[in-house]
Protein backbone atom coordinates (compact mmCIF):
# COMPACT_ATOMS: atom_id res chain seq x y z
CA UNK A 1 0.00 0.00 0.00
CA UNK A 2 1.44 3.79 -0.75
CA UNK A 3 2.14 5.72 2.04
CA UNK A 4 0.72 9.64 1.80
CA UNK A 5 3.54 11.86 0.49
CA UNK A 6 4.87 14.33 2.91
CA UNK A 7 4.10 17.45 2.31
CA UNK A 8 6.96 19.87 1.95
CA UNK A 9 7.06 21.38 5.21
CA UNK A 10 7.05 18.27 7.03
CA UNK A 11 10.27 17.45 4.75
CA UNK A 12 11.88 20.77 5.63
CA UNK A 13 10.72 19.70 9.94
CA UNK A 14 12.11 16.23 9.16
CA UNK A 15 15.40 18.19 8.13
CA UNK A 16 15.75 20.33 10.99
CA UNK A 17 14.98 17.22 12.97
CA UNK A 18 18.24 15.42 11.80
CA UNK A 19 20.52 18.23 12.87
CA UNK A 20 20.70 20.33 9.56
CA UNK A 21 20.56 23.84 9.93
CA UNK A 22 16.92 25.62 8.59
CA UNK A 23 18.40 27.86 5.98
CA UNK A 24 20.55 24.66 4.24
CA UNK A 25 17.37 22.54 4.80
CA UNK A 26 15.57 24.74 2.86
CA UNK A 27 18.43 25.48 0.21
CA UNK A 28 18.24 21.83 -0.20
CA UNK A 29 14.34 21.56 -0.53
CA UNK A 30 14.33 24.44 -3.35
CA UNK A 31 17.03 22.71 -5.47
CA UNK A 32 15.05 19.54 -5.21
CA UNK A 33 11.96 21.49 -6.77
CA UNK A 34 13.84 22.79 -9.31
CA UNK A 35 13.18 26.03 -7.63
CA UNK A 36 15.99 29.49 -6.99
CA UNK A 37 18.14 28.49 -3.60
CA UNK A 38 17.02 31.81 -2.39
CA UNK A 39 13.42 31.79 -2.84
CA UNK A 40 12.70 31.13 0.58
CA UNK A 41 9.25 32.69 0.14
CA UNK A 42 8.31 30.22 -2.48
CA UNK A 43 8.28 27.75 0.23
CA UNK A 44 6.30 29.26 2.76
CA UNK A 45 3.57 29.83 -0.19
CA UNK A 46 4.24 26.04 -0.79
CA UNK A 47 4.30 24.44 2.26
CA UNK A 48 0.85 22.25 2.26
CA UNK A 49 1.69 21.07 -1.15
CA UNK A 50 3.35 17.06 -1.29
CA UNK A 51 6.37 16.33 -1.99
CA UNK A 52 6.87 14.83 -5.33
CA UNK A 53 8.64 10.92 -4.36
CA UNK A 54 11.61 11.86 -7.16
CA UNK A 55 12.12 14.93 -4.91
CA UNK A 56 11.81 12.90 -1.97
CA UNK A 57 14.43 10.82 -2.84
CA UNK A 58 17.48 13.35 -4.05
CA UNK A 59 16.06 15.05 -0.88
CA UNK A 60 17.39 12.30 1.60
CA UNK A 61 20.50 11.92 -0.87
CA UNK A 62 21.70 14.88 -0.52
CA UNK A 63 20.91 16.09 2.96
CA UNK A 64 22.83 12.36 3.95
CA UNK A 65 25.94 13.68 1.91
CA UNK A 66 25.72 17.15 3.84
CA UNK A 67 25.25 15.19 7.05
CA UNK A 68 28.82 14.05 6.14
CA UNK A 69 30.40 16.84 5.83
CA UNK A 70 30.13 17.75 2.05
CA UNK A 71 29.39 22.04 1.51
CA UNK A 72 26.56 22.60 0.78
CA UNK A 73 27.20 24.64 -1.81
CA UNK A 74 28.50 21.55 -3.98
CA UNK A 75 25.08 19.87 -3.35
CA UNK A 76 23.49 22.50 -4.91
CA UNK A 77 25.66 23.73 -6.77
CA UNK A 78 26.25 27.32 -6.73
CA UNK A 79 27.31 29.79 -3.93
CA UNK A 80 26.53 33.66 -3.77
CA UNK A 81 29.45 35.63 -3.60
CA UNK A 82 29.88 39.61 -3.37
CA UNK A 83 26.44 39.63 -5.37
CA UNK A 84 27.09 37.25 -8.01
CA UNK A 85 25.97 33.40 -8.16
CA UNK A 86 28.84 31.55 -9.26
CA UNK A 87 29.18 27.46 -10.22
CA UNK A 88 30.99 25.92 -8.01
CA UNK A 89 31.80 21.68 -7.33
CA UNK A 90 33.88 20.07 -5.86
CA UNK A 91 37.07 20.99 -8.71
CA UNK A 92 37.26 24.73 -6.62
CA UNK A 93 36.77 25.40 -2.96
CA UNK A 94 33.24 26.82 -1.60
CA UNK A 95 34.15 30.37 -1.51
CA UNK A 96 33.78 31.71 1.77
CA UNK A 97 31.52 35.18 2.73
CA UNK A 98 34.97 36.26 4.79
CA UNK A 99 37.11 36.63 1.07
CA UNK A 100 34.89 39.27 0.56
CA UNK A 101 36.89 41.13 2.78
CA UNK A 102 39.57 41.17 0.27
CA UNK A 103 37.05 41.92 -2.43
CA UNK A 104 36.35 44.86 -0.67
CA UNK A 105 39.88 46.07 0.20
CA UNK A 106 40.56 45.39 -3.97
CA UNK A 107 37.76 48.15 -4.80
CA UNK A 108 38.67 50.49 -2.01
CA UNK A 109 42.02 50.71 -4.28
CA UNK A 110 40.21 51.07 -7.53
CA UNK A 111 38.35 54.50 -8.74
CA UNK A 112 35.16 54.01 -10.01
CA UNK A 113 35.58 56.39 -12.94
CA UNK A 114 38.29 56.72 -15.45
CA UNK A 115 39.42 59.88 -14.74
CA UNK A 116 43.38 60.68 -16.41
CA UNK A 117 45.39 60.44 -13.32
CA UNK A 118 42.76 57.55 -11.53
CA UNK A 119 43.79 53.90 -12.06
CA UNK A 120 40.36 52.59 -13.37
CA UNK A 121 42.14 51.00 -15.71
CA UNK A 122 44.19 49.11 -13.56
CA UNK A 123 45.62 45.77 -14.50
CA UNK A 124 44.52 43.19 -11.78
CA UNK A 125 45.89 40.10 -10.90
CA UNK A 126 44.55 37.36 -8.89
CA UNK A 127 46.63 34.22 -8.22
CA UNK A 128 44.96 30.91 -7.37
CA UNK A 129 41.90 31.58 -8.54
CA UNK A 130 39.56 28.49 -8.22
CA UNK A 131 35.73 29.37 -9.01
CA UNK A 132 36.68 32.78 -10.11
CA UNK A 133 35.44 34.75 -7.33
CA UNK A 134 37.53 36.79 -6.53
CA UNK A 135 38.63 37.81 -10.11
CA UNK A 136 34.78 38.23 -11.74
CA UNK A 137 33.64 40.09 -8.30
CA UNK A 138 36.20 42.80 -9.31
CA UNK A 139 35.56 42.68 -12.82
CA UNK A 140 31.70 42.76 -12.07
CA UNK A 141 32.51 46.11 -9.78
CA UNK A 142 35.52 47.94 -12.17
CA UNK A 143 34.36 47.18 -15.30
CA UNK A 144 37.18 49.26 -17.24
CA UNK A 145 39.87 46.99 -14.93
CA UNK A 146 41.77 44.59 -16.89
CA UNK A 147 42.04 41.54 -14.78
CA UNK A 148 43.84 37.97 -14.89
CA UNK A 149 43.33 35.09 -13.34
CA UNK A 150 45.57 32.29 -12.52
CA UNK A 151 45.50 29.06 -11.34
CA UNK A 152 47.82 25.98 -11.22
CA UNK A 153 44.11 23.13 -11.39
CA UNK A 154 43.19 22.80 -14.96
CA UNK A 155 39.87 21.68 -13.35
CA UNK A 156 39.41 24.35 -11.39
CA UNK A 157 40.55 27.09 -14.51
CA UNK A 158 37.62 25.22 -16.40
CA UNK A 159 35.17 26.33 -13.62
CA UNK A 160 36.57 29.87 -13.25
CA UNK A 161 36.21 30.11 -17.14
CA UNK A 162 32.48 28.76 -17.33
CA UNK A 163 31.45 31.09 -14.52
CA UNK A 164 33.34 34.08 -16.55
CA UNK A 165 31.34 33.06 -20.10
CA UNK A 166 28.08 32.91 -18.01
CA UNK A 167 28.31 36.12 -16.03
CA UNK A 168 29.34 37.76 -19.42
CA UNK A 169 32.98 39.42 -17.77
CA UNK A 170 36.02 39.43 -19.77
CA UNK A 171 38.43 38.02 -17.42
CA UNK A 172 41.60 36.34 -18.73
CA UNK A 173 42.05 32.90 -17.63
CA UNK A 174 45.91 31.37 -17.44
CA UNK A 175 47.05 28.02 -16.29
CA UNK A 176 50.21 27.59 -14.80
CA UNK A 177 51.66 28.14 -11.03
CA UNK A 178 51.86 31.35 -9.41
CA UNK A 179 53.21 34.34 -11.38
CA UNK A 180 54.84 31.49 -13.94
CA UNK A 181 51.86 32.56 -16.59
CA UNK A 182 52.46 36.38 -16.38
CA UNK A 183 56.63 36.31 -16.87
CA UNK A 184 57.17 39.72 -17.36
CA UNK A 185 54.07 41.00 -16.75
CA UNK A 186 53.12 43.65 -14.41
CA UNK A 187 50.20 45.08 -12.55
CA UNK A 188 48.79 47.65 -10.51
CA UNK A 189 47.08 44.91 -7.96
CA UNK A 190 47.98 41.79 -7.08
CA UNK A 191 44.87 39.89 -4.89
CA UNK A 192 45.72 36.48 -3.92
CA UNK A 193 43.14 33.73 -1.60
CA UNK A 194 46.57 30.88 -1.50
CA UNK A 195 46.50 27.87 0.51
CA UNK A 196 47.24 28.65 4.29
CA UNK A 197 46.42 26.01 6.70
CA UNK A 198 48.62 24.14 8.16
CA UNK A 199 49.74 20.59 7.90
CA UNK A 200 48.24 18.58 10.57
CA UNK A 201 45.73 21.15 11.12
CA UNK A 202 42.96 20.21 13.29
CA UNK A 203 39.95 21.60 11.09
CA UNK A 204 41.47 19.71 7.89
CA UNK A 205 39.31 16.56 8.68
CA UNK A 206 36.29 19.01 8.35
CA UNK A 207 37.54 20.14 4.74
CA UNK A 208 37.97 16.88 3.58
CA UNK A 209 35.44 17.32 0.52
CA UNK A 210 37.84 19.81 -0.68
CA UNK A 211 40.48 20.16 -2.74
CA UNK A 212 43.87 19.59 -0.31
CA UNK A 213 45.96 21.60 -2.76
CA UNK A 214 43.74 24.28 -2.39
CA UNK A 215 43.87 24.28 1.35
CA UNK A 216 47.56 22.98 2.79
CA UNK A 217 50.79 25.20 2.55
CA UNK A 218 53.37 23.56 4.26
CA UNK A 219 53.92 22.59 8.29
CA UNK A 220 53.44 26.48 9.30
CA UNK A 221 50.97 27.19 6.45
CA UNK A 222 52.93 29.88 5.01
CA UNK A 223 54.65 28.64 1.90
CA UNK A 224 52.74 30.45 -0.25
CA UNK A 225 52.02 33.38 1.07
CA UNK A 226 56.11 33.73 1.29
CA UNK A 227 56.61 32.57 -2.20
CA UNK A 228 53.82 34.93 -3.16
CA UNK A 229 55.48 38.06 -1.49
CA UNK A 230 59.05 36.86 -2.35
CA UNK A 231 58.07 37.23 -6.01
CA UNK A 232 55.58 39.85 -6.09
CA UNK A 233 57.55 42.76 -6.65
CA UNK A 234 58.62 41.79 -9.93
CA UNK A 235 55.37 41.37 -11.16
CA UNK A 236 54.24 45.19 -9.31
CA UNK A 237 54.20 48.63 -10.89
CA UNK A 238 55.32 51.07 -9.46
CA UNK A 239 52.63 51.93 -6.43
CA UNK A 240 51.02 48.93 -6.66
CA UNK A 241 49.49 46.90 -4.02
CA UNK A 242 49.61 42.52 -2.92
CA UNK A 243 46.61 42.19 -0.69
CA UNK A 244 46.56 38.31 0.72
CA UNK A 245 43.95 36.85 2.57
CA UNK A 246 45.42 34.38 5.06
CA UNK A 247 44.54 32.76 8.32
CA UNK A 248 43.01 34.30 11.68
CA UNK A 249 46.14 33.72 13.38
CA UNK A 250 48.69 34.74 10.44
CA UNK A 251 48.72 38.42 10.52
CA UNK A 252 51.62 39.18 12.26
CA UNK A 253 53.48 36.65 9.91
CA UNK A 254 52.24 37.84 6.79
CA UNK A 255 53.22 41.94 7.83
CA UNK A 256 56.36 40.83 8.69
CA UNK A 257 56.99 38.86 5.32
CA UNK A 258 56.15 41.85 3.61
CA UNK A 259 58.31 44.25 5.38
CA UNK A 260 61.09 42.34 4.96
CA UNK A 261 60.19 42.11 1.46
CA UNK A 262 60.14 45.99 1.43
CA UNK A 263 56.79 46.73 1.45
CA UNK A 264 55.59 49.96 2.57
CA UNK A 265 51.77 50.95 4.50
CA UNK A 266 51.51 47.62 5.62
CA UNK A 267 48.51 46.35 7.46
CA UNK A 268 45.36 44.43 7.95
CA UNK A 269 41.45 44.14 7.80
CA UNK A 270 39.38 42.24 9.66
CA UNK A 271 36.75 39.83 8.06
CA UNK A 272 32.91 39.41 9.04
CA UNK A 273 33.71 38.17 12.19
CA UNK A 274 36.15 40.28 13.45
CA UNK A 275 39.66 38.42 12.92
CA UNK A 276 42.24 40.05 11.19
CA UNK A 277 42.04 38.19 7.45
CA UNK A 278 43.75 40.11 5.17
CA UNK A 279 47.13 41.67 4.84
CA UNK A 280 48.25 44.08 2.33
CA UNK A 281 51.46 46.61 1.19
CA UNK A 282 52.50 48.49 -1.45
CA UNK A 283 55.78 47.90 -3.34
CA UNK A 284 56.89 51.77 -3.57
CA UNK A 285 59.93 50.99 -5.72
Amino acid sequence: MNSTPVTIAQALQGLTATGLPRLEAQMLLLHVLNQPTRARAWLLTHDGEPLPAAAAQRLAALAERRRAGEPIAYLVGQKAFHGLTLQVDARVLDPRDDTETLVDWALELLPTTTAANARASASVLDLGTGSGAIALAVAQQRPHARVTAVDASADALAVAGANAQRLGLPVAMRHGSWFAPVAGERFDLILSNPPYIAEGDAHLPALAHEPRQALVSGADGLDDLRHIIAHAQAHLCAGGWLLLEHGWDQADAVQGLLHAAGFKQVQSRRDLGGQPRCTGGQWAE
